[in-house]
């Protein structure tokens, strides 16, 4: 296996690989490499679908220099209680949110999102992730605020009640999850009241009736399952929150079929 990192011919061989339908595993073993690194390599730096070979060897580039523009004048980072390798962590983390970038989360709420599901205390301040992530605090606020507002994090006061700090809990997947499911039922009885206007007998009726019932119908299914969950693996004290609402006619429609 080569040592070292990718090297610029190294990235056209994946580019090239990508484009010609390969696998992340038959990249690896045509590089003699680890399909981690393919895998790591592919999501931080545009996916299958938008990697580029001279993008990913800048990026590396620049990557490279910041760690040694701040290592030099540093004092020696305090060792990992866990052992684990600083810069193996690093590169996790770069693809944790590279991934969570392609699910659609925008770049800045992915890096900060990743940035505190990845620390050990599950718990950040404002301050401390723009130290981390190197952005500037209005980035950070406009971040947190964002994934808030979708239940992937919460925040609270320090005990000194100067300082709020960013937390994600254990239940986090779980409340956003349940909160994915009740913007299906909002979004279905918007569906249902616009095809009852438009008349369901006509063919864009008929569409939105079919879309709110398939949004009824995922909804429920996905509040089924975490609250299946939830009674299996508790994670707090605090109740789970109620179902969605539930439309008549989708009850019916589900029980007789």
């Amino acid at each position: 296996m080569p040592p070292g990192r990718l090297t610029p011919q190294d990235r056209q061989r994946i580019a090239g690989g990508l484009a010609a339908g390969l696998g992340y595993s038959d990249i690896a073993r045509s590089l003699g490499r680890p399909t981690s690194t393919i895998t790591r390599e592919v999501a931080r730096n545009g996916g299958p679908s938008g990697y580029r070979a001279g993008d990913a060897q800048r990026a590396s580039v620049r990557r490279a220099r910041r760690r040694r523009g701040t290592s030099a004048p540093s004092a020696p980072a305090a060792a990992d209680p866990y052992g684990r390798d600083p810069e193996a962590v690093a590169d996790a983390v770069a693809e944790l949110t590279a991934m969570l970038g392609q699910t659609g989360l925008p770049p800045m709420m992915a890096s900060v999102f990743a940035c505190l599901y990845a620390t050990d205390t599950g718990s950040l301040t404002a301050a401390e992730l723009a130290r981390r992530l190197q952005v500037s605090p209005a980035s950070v606020s406009k971040a947190v605020s964002y994934l808030e507002a979708q239940e992937l994090i919460r925040r609270e006061r320090d005990t000194a009640g100067r300082r709020e700090r960013y937390i994600v809990g254990g239940d986090l997947w779980y409340r956003s999850f349940l909160a994915s499911a009740q913007r299906n039922a909002n979004l279905a009885e918007g569906a249902r009241r616009t095809a009852t206007i438009l008349g369901t007998d006509t063919p864009a009726g008929a569409r939105l009736a079919g879309a709110a019932e398939f949004l009824d119908r995922t909804g429920q299914e996905i509040n089924q399952a975490v609250q299946r969950w939830w009674q299996t693996h508790p994670k707090d004290d605090s109740p789970p929150p109620p179902p969605p609402p539930r439309h008549p006619s989708t009850k019916q429609n589900i029980n007789t079929q």
